[in-house]
């Protein structure tokens, strides 16, 4: 493997597909950029035969990073106020909201916008595979990244938001009411239909009004597809929410909106 200290990777690994970001923090320079979106929500086995034979392909993430990021992107998580949070009983936080079982290994991150601790479940079968590759390296849930962002780039708004990233087979959802974090959750969905009752659902709970909330989408979503109709039709204000930081880039596969890789992006903040 080619040695270069200037260089970070970051892989975002969920049931429904793969993403891929190489930074040259010398010059703030995206090299590499890869979204790989999966047909059918896979087994965490399956997904890593797809993350085995992608890297293998690719050159560019056969050299050894300075630094490397991996990003889990599943339902198996849970939000706990700092103060409530105690490590031994970890599996206790998600016990009820997610399905595990006792041999699960639980993980959890530090939100420092808000003092929380997301608690969550990592692929150890991954895990494993990613240190085979790239020795040691750090790894978080994609939606600690997420939240960080939102939480730092609202934190003085007096506006109602509601953030939306956009996979094949489910969505991330975070609401914030005048700065102030209401909610977080992830929801699965086959139809539109499916999509816009979770979305509505969360308006009607929190007493938000589509009128006036601002919805902001990143991920799997572009202008003229039906999940962005879908929205535009029941909600007044609906916009792309770009990376928190300005990368110049290389010619790299990848022809996309950059709002489409936003997650990733964000990770090397």
């Amino acid at each position: 493997m080619e040695l270069n200290n200037l260089k970070k990777l970051s892989i975002q690994i969920s049931l429904s597909g793969l993403s891929f970001c190489i930074l040259n923090s010398s010059d703030s320079e995206i090299e590499f950029l890869k979204r790989v979106d999966f047909k059918s929500k896979l087994t965490p086995e399956a997904v890593l035969e797809e993350l085995q034979s992608f890297i293998s392909k690719e050159p560019r993430l056969l050299q050894t990073f300075d630094s490397v990021l991996v990003l889990f992107q599943n339902e198996l998580s849970n939000i706990v106020p700092e103060e409530f949070f105690e490590e031994e009983n970890a599996s206790d936080y998600l016990k009820f909201s997610s399905k595990i079982i006792k041999t699960d290994f639980i993980s959890h991150d530090k939100i420092e916008a808000n003092n929380s601790i997301n608690v969550f479940v990592p692929f150890i079968n991954i895990n494993n595979y990613l240190f085979e590759v790239y020795g040691e390296f750090e790894y978080k849930h994609a939606s600690t990244i997420f939240l960080e962002q939102i939480l730092k780039k609202e934190e003085n708004s007096n506006d109602d938001k509601i953030y939306i990233n956009v996979e094949p087979f489910h969505f991330e959802m975070a609401v914030i009411k005048k700065g102030q974090f209401q909610l977080y959750n992830s929801f699965e969905y086959l139809t539109k239909e499916d999509f816009i009752y979770y979305v509505l659902f969360a308006f009607e709970q929190l007493k938000l009004d589509t009128e006036t909330v601002t919805v902001k989408l990143t991920g799997n979503i572009v202008e003229d597809d039906e999940l962005y109709q879908m929205l535009y039709t029941y909600i007044r204000f609906v916009t792309f929410d770009e990376p928190s930081k300005n990368y110049s880039y290389t010619k790299t596969d990848e022809v996309n909106p950059q709002h489409q890789h936003t997650l990733i992006l964000n990770s090397f903040n």
